[in-house]
C-alpha cells in the first residue's frame, strides 16, 4: 500500500468514518485496533490513491500533538513482540513529580528519544520506560508551603497520616503536569508501562532490597556527619547541597594556652560559634613557632574554662593561615575525620533547628548567627579578638530551601559501600560496562575508589518509610520512648513480617513502632532500570524479557549520585549489570556559556522555544549542538536556523509533490516501492541521479555507523549537509532539465530518484525530527503504515566512485562560470556562451551528456555551448576570451567581449587598485623602517609581515585582472 486509499462504502459512510489519518495532509485508511470494524490496505489495493497537496508551511502547533497522538494511539510506542531484533531498553530518569520542563530535560528527551526511533527503525524490539520520582524533599516542601499559604496549617499540626493524604492528593492533581511536557518533546516512550517510585511494586522492591541489605550486614545505624538542614529538619544528600562563593568574614582570635600567662596560639575561622564544639588545636609536627606547645592545653574561649589538647598532625598545613588549627569533629567534616583518627571526642552544640543547645553553655537557645556575634563580642571583652576581615567563601546552602546548611553529626541509617563498589569497579575496569565519553572513567574510579558509608534516612514523611520496627515489651514502655526507638529492631517487609520476626526474638507480649524516617530518593531511584520491569519477582514477564536494559542516558553531574548507585544495585540483586552502556550528556547554558539561572534572567523555556519554532527545530539544536559529555550553549539564533532547515526540507518535499503531479496511479505506486541500492539499478540512471543516489548509500552507512558508535551529533549534521548541500541545492536544480525537459522517461526517473532520496532523508532524520518527517512521509508515495516504524535504510547500497568524482567536476565547471559572471558583472539573465575543455574521455562523455543540467545550472546558451577535447584554436586568451582552470585536464574556455561594461570594469579596478598599493606600501614602510623592526615584538612582526605578503598578493590579482580585461577591449 504506498498511499492512503479513497475509501467508498457504505458501512464506512453510515458511520461517518475518515480515514484514520494523522493529519489533514493526507488520507489513510481507515483501522481500529477495537471494535468489529476493521478495514487493510489489501481491502483497497485497487482503488485510486487519494493525494492531496501540502499546506504552505508545516503547522507545528496543530500538527505534533494531533500526530504524537495518533503515534500513541496506534500502539507504536509499544514494545513489538514480532520484532526481529533483541531488545533494546531504556529506563527514563524519572524526573521529579514536582517537576516543569527544563532544558535538562530537553535534553535527554531528546537524546534517548533518537536513540530508541533508531533502534524501532533498525528492527529492535524497544522499550523506553517513563516514570517520576517522588522526590521527597521537593514534594513535600512543596504541599507544606501550599498548606501554610492556602490554610494556615502545618505538617505537624495536621500529623503524619493526615499530611501524607494531603500529598497523594496533591500528586493526583499536579503530578502528570510533567510527563504532559515531556509528550510535547515527541517522548516516544511506552506510557502504558509508566512507573511511579512509591507506587506499590516499587515498594515491595524497595523494602526487599533494603531487607536484603540489612541481613547482609550492609544496612546499619550509626552515628556520622551529614547534611543538615535545619529548616527542613532533614539529612539531605550531597546533591542538594549547592555552594556559592560569598563574601563573609574570617575571625582571628587567640587561642590561650593553659598554665603559660599570656601565652596563646593564634586562629583563624569563618564560623566561631563553632569554638563552642572544639576539641583540640592542632599544628603541625615540624612547624618551629608551635613546638613547644605540643602536648599542652588550650583553654576554649567563654567556655567556662574547659580545656582541650593541643596536637600534633600533619594534615595541618603550615603555610596556611596562622599555621594553628582548631579541631570541631561535631560540625565540620575533615575535623571529624581527624577526630575519628586521633579518637577526640564529638561535642555537638546544636539543635536540629540550629539553636545551640546546652552543650553551648550561657549561649544555649541562641540562633546560631545571634550566637555568632554574641561570642565574638564576649571574646573581644575578654581581650581575645586579633582582628576580623573580609573573606570570600564557599557556603553550603540547601537546594530546596536556600539555607546555610550545617554540619552536623546525627545518628542516621547508613549502607556500607565498599563491598558494593567494588564490582561496580570491576564491571567499568572489564568493559561490561562502557561510559561515553571514556574520559569519566577516571572520575568514576576515582569515587568508588575512594567511597564512603551512604546516609541513607532522611527526616520526611513523604518517602518510603524505612521498613525497620523498634521492639518495645509494651506499649507503655513504647509510648514513653525518646523518637519511638529502642535499642532492639527487626527489620521486616510488612508489619505482620515483622510481629512474627519481633515475637519469635522477644516474645508474643511485644509492642512494635516503625521507624519515623524514610529512605533517601536516591535508594528507590538506584534500584529503577530493574524494580520497574517486576523485580523482585524472578519471573516477571517484563524482567525476564527487558532487562538487562541496554543504555543510560543521563546528565554527568549524576553519575555518582545516580548512574554509579544503579550500577551497584543492579550487580548486587541480579548478578548482572543494568546496562552496557551510560551515554553522560553536559549541561545546557545559555549562548554566553554561562548556567541557566534565575537571578541571571536568563532561563529558557522549551516550551516557548517549542511554541515558537516548533518541537523538531529544538530537538535538532539539542542533539547537533555538541558531543556526548560536552556542555550546550543554547543560542536561539541556531535554532531559528534548524527551522528553517525544517522549512527547507518542507519545500524540497513540495517540489517532489509537484513533480509528482505528472505521476500517473501505477508511477506512484511504483515510486514508493523503486529501489536503487543494487548496482545494476544504479547503473541504470544518468549521471546526475548515479550522483545523489551513490551519496545518499555513502551517508546511510556514515550515519548508521554514527549511531552505532553514540555521535549522535555527527549523524544529524551528515544528513543535514547532504540533504541541503547536495540534494536540495544541486540534485534539484540539476534535475529540472530533466524533469522539465521532453523526455517522459527520463522525467519519471528523475521524480523516482526524487522519491527514493526523499524517503531515505526523512528515515535518516527521524529521530531527531520525528513530527514534520512523517507528516512529509506521509504525503509522498510509501510503504507501510507510518515512518515511526518504518524501516531503517538497508546499508551496503551500491556507490558509483565515478559518478561521484564526474558531478563533483561538473560542479567545479558550474561554480567557476558563475564565479566568473559574478566578477564580470554579468547580467543575471543572460546566457552566454562556453567550451568545455576535457583531457579525459570518461569525464568528456559526462560532461557531454549532462550539458542540459550545467547549462541550466550555470546559465549557458545551450546552443553555443561544446565539450571538446583541447582548446580549439585561437579562443584561449583571444577573441575576448578568458579561460577558467576547474582541475587538471578540464577548463571553460567564456568569450566574454560584449557581455560587460569593459571601462566600467577597468575604472573599478583602478580604484581598486590604488587602494591596495596604498595599503601594500604602508606595509612595506613599516617594515623598511629599522626602528619599527627593533621595537615591535616578534608576533607582531610575523602578523606585519603576512599582512605585507597578503597586501602584495591582492596587488598582483588585481593587476593580472586589469590586463585581462584590457586584452577584452583590444579585441
Amino acid at each position: 500500500m504506498m498511499r492512503c486509499k479513497a475509501i467508498a462504502s457504505a458501512g464506512a459512510g453510515m458511520l461517518g468514518l475518515r480515514c484514520g489519518a494523522p493529519g489533514p495532509a493526507l488520507l489513510r485508511t481507515f483501522s481500529r485496533n477495537r471494535g468489529s470494524v476493521a478495514m487493510s490496505a489489501a481491502a483497497v489495493q485497487d482503488a485510486p490513491t487519494t493525494r492531496v497537496e501540502l499546506p504552505k508551511n508545516f503547522e507545528a502547533t496543530t500538527s505534533e500533538p494531533r500526530l504524537y497522538k495518533w503515534w500513541e494511539d496506534r500502539g507504536y510506542f509499544k514494545p513489538n513482540p514480532a520484532a526481529t531484533g533483541e531488545p533494546f531498553v531504556i529506563s527514563m530518569p524519572p524526573p521529579n513529580v514536582t517537576g516543569r520542563l527544563h532544558m535538562g530535560h530537553a535534553m535527554f528527551v531528546t537524546l534517548q528519544d533518537v536513540m530508541i526511533r533508531y533502534a524501532r527503525m533498525r528492527g529492535k524490539n524497544t522499550l523506553w520506560l517513563p516514570g517520576t520520582d517522588h522526590a521527597g524533599i521537593a514534594t513535600q516542601s512543596v504541599v507544606e508551603k501550599m498548606l501554610a499559604k492556602d490554610e494556615g496549617v502545618s505538617r505537624l499540626a495536621l500529623g503524619r497520616e493526615a499530611f501524607t493524604q494531603r500529598v497523594w492528593e496533591w500528586k493526583a492533581q499536579y503530578g502528570g503536569f510533567i510527563t504532559e511536557q515531556l509528550r510535547r518533546l515527541g517522548a516516544s516512550c511506552d506510557w502504558t508501562r509508566e512507573r511511579f517510585t512509591l507506587d506499590e511494586g516499587l515498594s515491595n522492591a524497595v523494602a526487599e532490597a533494603f531487607v536484603r541489605l540489612h541481613d547482609e550486614g550492609l544496612i546499619y545505624r550509626g552515628s556520622y556527619m551529614v547534611n543538615w538542614s535545619p529548616s527542613l529538619l532533614t539529612a539531605v544528600s550531597d546533591l542538594e547541597v549547592e555552594y556559592s562563593e560569598e563574601q563573609g568574614s574570617l575571625f582571628y582570635f587567640k587561642y590561650p594556652v593553659a598554665d603559660m600567662d599570656g601565652e596563646f596560639l593564634p586562629v583563624a575561622t569563618t564560623r566561631p560559634e563553632t569554638i563552642l564544639g572544639d576539641t583540640a588545636v592542632a599544628v603541625h609536627p615540624e612547624d618551629e613557632r608551635y613546638k613547644k606547645y605540643i602536648g599542652k592545653e588550650c583553654v576554649v574561649p567563654c567556655s567556662g574554662g574547659r580545656r582541650i589538647p593541643i596536637i600534633a598532625d600533619e594534615y595541618v598545613d603550615r603555610e596556611f593561615g596562622t599555621g594553628a588549627l582548631k579541631i570541631t569533629p561535631g560540625h565540620d567534616i575533615n575535623d571529624y575525620e581527624i577526630g575519628k583518627r586521633r579518637g577526640l571526642p564529638t561535642i555537638n552544640i546544636m539543635n536540629k533547628d540550629a539553636t545551640l543547645n546546652a552543650a553551648a553553655g550561657r549561649y544555649s537557645g541562641m540562633e546560631r548567627f545571634a550566637a555568632r556575634k554574641a561570642l565574638w563580642a564576649d571574646m573581644e571583652a575578654e581581650g581575645l579578638v586579633i582582628k576580623k576581615e573580609p573573606h570570600t567563601s564557599r557556603v553550603p546552602r540547601s537546594q530546596r530551601s536556600g539555607e546555610i546548611i550545617e554540619p552536623l553529626v546525627s545518628e542516621q541509617w547508613f549502607v556500607r559501600m565498599a563491598p558494593l563498589a567494588a564490582p561496580a569497579l570491576e564491571a567499568v575496569q572489564q568493559g561490561n560496562i562502557r561510559l561515553i565519553p571514556d574520559r569519566f572513567e577516571k572520575i568514576y574510579n576515582n569515587w568508588l575508589e575512594n567511597i564512603k558509608d551512604w546516609c541513607i534516612s532522611r527526616q520526611l514523611w513523604w518517602g518510603h518509610r524505612i521498613p525497620v520496627w523498634y521492639v518495645f515489651s509494651s506499649e507503655a514502655e513504647a509510648a514513653a520512648a525518646p523518637e519511638g526507638r529502642s535499642d532492639k529492631w527487626v527489620v521486616a517487609r510488612s508489619e505482620a513480617e515483622a510481629l512474627d520476626k519481633a515475637r519469635g526474638l522477644y516474645g508474643q507480649g511485644v509492642a512494635l513502632r516503625q521507624e519515623e524516617d524514610v529512605l533517601d530518593t536516591w535508594f528507590s531511584s538506584g534500584l529503577w532500570p530493574f524494580s520497574t520491569l517486576g523485580w523482585p519477582n524472578a519471573q516477571a514477564p517484563d524482567l525476564k524479557t527487558f532487562y538487562p536494559t541496554q543504555v543510560m542516558e543521563t546528565g554527568h553531574d549524576i553519575l555518582f549520585f545516580w548512574v554509579a548507585r544503579m550500577i551497584m544495585m543492579g550487580l548486587k540483586f541480579t548478578g548482572q549489570a543494568p546496562f552496557h552502556t551510560v551515554y553522560l550528556h553536559g549541561l545546557v547554558r545559555d549562548e554566553k556559556g554561562r548556567k541557566m539561572s534565575k537571578s541571571l534572567g536568563n532561563v529558557v523555556d522549551p516550551l516557548e522555544v517549542v511554541a515558537e519554532y516548533g518541537t523538531d527545530a529544538l530537538r535538532f539544536t539539542m542533539a547537533t549542538g555538541t558531543g556526548a559529555g560536552q556542555d550546550l550553549n543554547l543560542s536561539l539564533d541556531r535554532v531559528t536556523a534548524n527551522r528553517n532547515f525544517t522549512n527547507k526540507l518542507w519545500n524540497a518535499a513540495k517540489y517532489v509533490m509537484l513533480l509528482l503531479g505528472k505521476a500517473d496511479e501505477a508511477e506512484w505506486q511504483a515510486a514508493a516501492g523503486a529501489d536503487f541500492s543494487s548496482p545494476a539499478a544504479l547503473q541504470a540512471l544518468p549521471l546526475a541521479e548515479r550522483w545523489i543516489v551513490s551519496l545518499l548509500h555513502k551517508v546511510v552507512d556514515d550515519v548508521t555507523e554514527r549511531h552505532d558508535k553514540y555521535d549522535f551529533n555527527a549523524a544529524g549534521i551528515t544528513t543535514y549537509n547532504y540533504f541541503w548541500d547536495e540534494f536540495a541545492d544541486w540534485y534539484i536544480e540539476a534535475s529540472k532539465s530533466r524533469a522539465y525537459g521532453g523526455d517522459p522517461a527520463a522525467a519519471a526517473t528523475s521524480r523516482a530518484v526524487a522519491v527514493y532520496v526523499m524517503d531515505r532523508v526523512l528515515r535518516l532524520l527521524h529521530p531527531f525530527m520525528p513530527f514534520v518527517t512523517e507528516e512529509l512521509w506521509q504525503a509522498l508515495p510509501h510503504k507501510g503504515d507510518a515512518l515511526i516504524v518504518a524501516p531503517w535504510p538497508a546499508t551496503g547500497g551500491a556507490v558509483d566512485s565515478a559518478a561521484l568524482s564526474h558531478f563533483d567536476s561538473l560542479k567545479g565547471v558550474v561554480r567557476s562560470v558563475r564565479n566568473a559572471r559574478a566578477e564580470y558583472g554579468v547580467e543575471a539573465g543572460r546566457k552566454v556562451a562556453a567550451c568545455l575543455v576535457c583531457s579525459e574521455a570518461g569525464l568528456r562523455e559526462a560532461l557531454s551528456a549532462e550539458l542540459p543540467s550545467i547549462c541550466l545550472l550555470a546559465k549557458l546558451e545551450p546552443s553555443q555551448v561544446s565539450v571538446v577535447e583541447a582548446v580549439p584554436a585561437g579562443t584561449s586568451g583571444g577573441a575576448g576570451a578568458i579561460s577558467l582552470v576547474v582541475q587538471e585536464g578540464l577548463q571553460v574556455v567564456l568569450p566574454m567581449a560584449g557581455l560587460f561594461d569593459v571601462d566600467k570594469e577597468l575604472a573599478r579596478l583602478a580604484k581598486q587598485r590604488v587602494k591596495v598599493e596604498k595599503e601594500a606600501a604602508k606595509l612595506s614602510g613599516q617594515l623598511a623602517n629599522p626602528k619599527f623592526v627593533e621595537k615591535a615584538s616578534q608576533e607582531y612582526l610575523a602578523e606585519v609581515r603576512a599582512q605585507a605578503a597578503e597586501a602584495a598578493e591582492k596587488l598582483a590579482m588585481v593587476d593580472a585582472k586589469i590586463a585581462q580585461v584590457s586584452a577584452l577591449k583590444a579585441q
